[in-house]
């Protein structure tokens, strides 16, 4: 594993290709009150990209084109959370997706431990370390072990999309993945406009 730690923006001359994991850190899981820090992304190849955020002001256009390309399919875990925050504080939507959690809920009907380390533990055989989970990602700069973290978040990302995809199309669930993956940016902007844990669908 190779992790590339960039400040403020992700370089011009990275080419990531059309499929790439993406996940981000940050001060708090509050749409509201906390921060995007971090967003790391992989193209699959074994190495990470970590960039560091400038806040408040987010200047990273290179990093923007990427996450707003619709050329580029973006793998993620529980992506509601991460398109709320990139639409919130880089202006972009990101689309189209695919989400692995949701994936797994939608495959994995056997069981109800659906957190990227559970899944990547079974389906890819890696163990992952989450102990800098709840760390500092404000921080001026990110230590060594935070650095280790980002990148684990998205090293196993191309392989969990390619197990789950085949367990989808076998079950006959992968055109209702897709057709949640197309809705999430709305689910997104429905949480930070105040519907977080509200159904709408429901009858009252």
């Amino acid at each position: 594993m190779t992790v590339h730690y960039h400040k403020g923006d992700l370089p011009a001359d990275v080419d990531l290709g059309p499929l790439v994991a993406v996940d981000t850190e940050t001060l708090g899981l509050s749409l509201t009150r906390d921060m995007l820090c971090v967003v790391q992304l992989s193209a699959g190849d074994g190495d990470a990209h970590v960039v560091q955020m400038n806040r408040p002001d987010y200047d990273c256009p290179n990093l923007k084109r990427v996450l707003a390309d619709t050329k580029v399919e973006k793998i993620l875990h529980f992506a509601r959370f991460d398109v709320a925050m990139v639409e919130k504080y880089l202006g972009v939507t990101m689309a189209p997706i695919f989400c692995t959690k949701i994936a797994s809920k939608l495959a994995r009907t056997y069981t109800d431990r659906h957190g990227l380390k559970d899944v990547t533990r079974e389906l890819v055989g890696a163990d992952m370390n989450k102990q800098q989970q709840s760390s500092d990602w404000g921080a001026d700069e990110l230590s060594p072990a935070q650095l280790d973290y980002a990148a684990s978040d998205v090293l196993h990302l191309h392989k969990l999309r390619e197990a789950l995809s085949k367990m989808l199309e076998r079950e006959g669930r992968l055109d209702l993945a897709k057709a949640c993956f197309d809705f999430m940016p709305t689910r997104a902007r429905l949480d930070l406009a105040g519907w977080p844990e509200i159904d709408i669908f429901a009858h009252s």
